[in-house]
């Protein structure tokens, strides 16, 4: 007979972790998670943005250029490109290649008064951009805590499993062990003894299956919390216990609190054209100065004659604009948002509908789990009862291996069951709790 022996990874260094602390690491450091502290920072500078608007604008401007002076009469349509620089001054009928020196320097403000509320609607869509983003953040972090509470205790089950399959493989080399001297006693066939090797066999297979299950729920959470699989060493606590009832006080799950941000901001981008079919308003003041090394009479100036802008001028007014066309294009691009605040309401109540399912479903698996976890210590003392009765009738002649065998299988299976039916009902909770959207009361109760 082969034997199989299992070596789990050395922990020699590894780090006792609770479920709260999993769930704490997986909330404050996933990717995710700062992915979207990322996005509400982006939002709130958006923000900040927004708010500019508001400020008076100042603009500044030197140059210097040497240029011919030729000039004619005419007009020029506007450049979509500006390709054609401007010239300023009359015709002088030349048309030579000398060139003279021009500079210019000036400072314009400009400032809007008053916006018919423009700004504020701006501000306001900005202001619920960060809102949803904020929101967000606290989706993520319940995401990030429920997939590392649910990793925390798939290793404890896997965990249960394997023990059950080692004491499975215990009994079942013991079993083998005796048939082994009875058959070369003459008092039982070699069958029995072929029939005990291959329920060893089958049993350290199993022991192989939930290692390598142990291993792959060991990688999951250290996924999740960001650390090595060979430095978590996760504590049970009250986790291998039966819960008491525990307190589900009313939630608002964060995934709704950010779909109705998301419906706000949609709000908020719609009342945006509400205010853009309006005259806007801007005052204007400026203060430059000009120079050229050009002269009316033709002549042009010597040396350094128009680097320093030596003609001065101010000017201060108001300008308005209307976009008189645009309105239909406005009422369209209102039209646009509109329909995508009516997908925002629609997809609110999608998820409304669907957490609410959840937590039916959530509560109806915590009513059977608690069911299952009562029922489980009757089947396991029978199981214990009937491995014990079997192999005494085997050993007094009066059973079978086969008998003994499928005792001790079905004595495997309920330790299992019984061990996977207390985390089951855990497994429900948190559930229920996720459904929720909190999972402090979850946490409460596992303990510290």
């Amino acid at each position: 007979m082969v034997m199989v022996s299992v070596h789990l990874p050395a922990r020699a260094q590894s780090k006792p972790i609770t479920i709260a602390e999993a769930v704490r690491l997986a909330s404050e450091k996933y990717p995710s998670i700062e992915a979207a502290r990322a996005e509400a920072a982006r939002a709130a500078a958006s923000r900040s943005l927004a708010r500019t608007a508001y400020l008076p604008r100042a603009d500044f401007l030197a140059q210097v250029n040497r240029a011919t002076r030729n000039n004619v009469f005419g007009l020029l349509l506007p450049q979509p490109l500006p390709v054609l620089p401007a010239i300023s001054g009359p015709v002088l009928g030349t048309n030579g290649m000398e060139s003279v020196w021009g500079s210019a320097a000036g400072l314009r403000f400009s400032w809007e008064p008053f916006d018919f509320g423009q700004r504020r609607a701006a501000v306001e869509a900005a202001q619920a951009g960060e809102r949803r983003a904020r929101q967000a953040v606290e989706a993520h972090r319940l995401a990030a805590g429920v997939g590392a509470a649910e990793a925390f205790l798939a290793v404890l089950a896997a965990r249960e499993i394997l023990e059950a399959a080692q004491a499975a493989v215990e009994r079942a080399r013991v079993f083998h062990r005796t048939v082994e001297a009875l058959a070369r006693a003459g008092l039982r066939p070699g069958a029995d003894a072929a029939r005990a090797a291959a329920e060893v066999a089958a049993a350290e297979i199993q022991q192989l299956r939930a290692v390598e299950t142990l291993q792959q729920a060991q990688a999951e959470l250290a996924r999740w919390l960001g650390l090595p699989a060979a430095e978590l060493a996760p504590v049970a606590g009250k986790l291998m216990e039966l819960p008491g009832e525990v307190n589900m006080p009313p939630w608002e799950h964060p995934g709704l609190r950010e779909q109705r941000a998301a419906l706000e901001e949609a709000q908020a981008r719609e009342r945006t054209f509400e205010h853009a079919w309006y005259p806007r308003f801007w005052i204007e003041a400026a203060a430059y100065g000009r120079g050229t090394g050009a002269r009316t009479d033709g002549s042009a100036g010597g040396g350094l004659s128009g680097l320093g802008p030596n003609f001065q001028n101010w000017a201060v007014g108001l300008n308005v604009t209307f976009p008189l066309l645009d309105r239909a294009a406005l009422r369209a691009q209102r039209q646009r948002e509109a329909e995508g605040e009516r997908a925002e309401q629609e997809r609110y109540r999608d998820l409304a509908r669907r957490l609410e399912a959840e937590q039916q479903k959530a509560a109806t698996r915590l009513d059977t789990a608690r069911r299952i976890a009562q029922t489980t210590p009757v089947q396991l003392a029978s199981a214990r009862a009937a491995e014990q009765q079997a192999t005494a009738r085997y050993q007094s002649g009066l059973g079978t291996a086969l008998e003994v065998a499928e005792a001790q299988r079905l004595l495997a299976q309920a330790e299992a069951e019984d061990a996977l039916a207390r985390l089951g009902v855990w497994r429900a909770l948190l559930g229920l709790a996720a459904a929720q959207g909190n999972l402090e009361p979850f946490l409460d109760a596992a303990g510290p």
